[in-house]
């Protein structure tokens, strides 16, 4: 997938993102529900981190440069870490609204058709998070992948209120409403905890996944004949670039250009079978072989 596809993503997330935003104000003021306006509260967090993602991944779609000659793809992690921050202060206003309105309980107005509104707001969200997900995983951005995620959770702690509100319908009990503000708030911090510690392994050059650093081993081996061994193998992973770096030791008689073929082949198959693959191969003579 192109850096431009996933441009026009985080573009329409922020399209999306307001759509619910206003479904669920709506619902907050057809109800007056302390766990509707909860909700909509974290949609304002999804708004916001919306616009940070499009710029971020904006961001990272540019090239190296002298100031940053690795290339600008760690920006995708930085918004992440900043979304995940968000959804922990949207967190701690919910559970501010929460035992207020606990304290003074109050009557709900027009509640089915402020559940209508969470309902289809919870369903456009389910839809877009998906999508992100499914996508930004094809294209290998963690921004993408996260927002997704975050819409999903907003899926989850939505149906739980809106469960909530009916059987508050059903049994009159008013404390309900602010007993769900809080365990959503609960369940954003968890959840938005999760987001800033992945990001930040991300921050940190984390190694490759197992899987893929296995198929890393095994595309050098089957791509290096000629050479003698590889060794020292460190991989890392930048959003949706994959830095990898090794030493290829060859016989001391072959020629530069001879050395130069092998490392083409190894690059160009690893760069075929893992999309933004940046590789660097160290050639060494035989005696600096390890396992020879």
């Amino acid at each position: 997938m192109s850096a431009r596809t996933v441009r026009r993503l985080s573009f329409w997330t922020i399209f999306v993102g307001v759509a619910v935003l206003a479904l669920k104000v709506l619902a907050w003021q057809l109800t007056g529900s302390v766990a509707l306006l909860s909700d909509a509260l974290e949609s304002i967090v999804n708004v916001v981190a919306s616009l940070m993602v499009f710029y971020a991944i904006r961001l990272a779609a540019k090239p190296a440069d002298d100031s940053h000659p690795f290339g600008h793809f760690k920006a995708e992690y930085i918004s992440a870490v900043i979304e995940g921050i968000l959804i922990l202060i949207a967190a701690v206003l919910i559970a501010r609204e929460a035992i207020e309105a606990f304290n003074n309980p109050r009557t709900l107005d027009a509640p089915l058709y402020g559940i209508a509104m969470s309902v289809l707001a919870s369903a456009a969200n389910g839809i877009w998070g998906s999508v992100l997900i499914r996508l930004g995983r094809k294209a290998r951005s963690p921004a993408l992948v996260a927002d997704g995620r975050h819409l999903w959770t907003d899926v989850f702690t939505s149906v739980g209120v809106i469960a909530g509100l009916m059987l508050a319908l059903l049994t009159g009990w008013l404390w309900l409403d602010p007993v769900l503000a809080i365990v959503m708030a609960v369940s954003i911090v968890v959840h938005g905890s999760r987001i800033v510690m992945s990001s930040i392994q991300g921050l940190m050059d984390a190694a490759m996944e197992p899987e893929d650093r296995e198929l890393v081993e095994r595309i050098i081996r089957e791509t290096s004949a000629g050479a003698l061994e590889f060794h020292d193998l460190r991989t890392r992973e930048a959003g949706r670039a994959r830095f990898i770096e090794f030493h290829l030791v060859v016989p001391s008689d072959m020629t530069v250009e001879e050395s130069h073929d092998i490392c083409d082949r190894i690059e160009d198959t690893l760069e075929d079978q893992l999309p933004g693959a940046r590789v660097t191969i160290h050639v060494e003579p035989e005696y600096k072989a390890k396992h020879v």
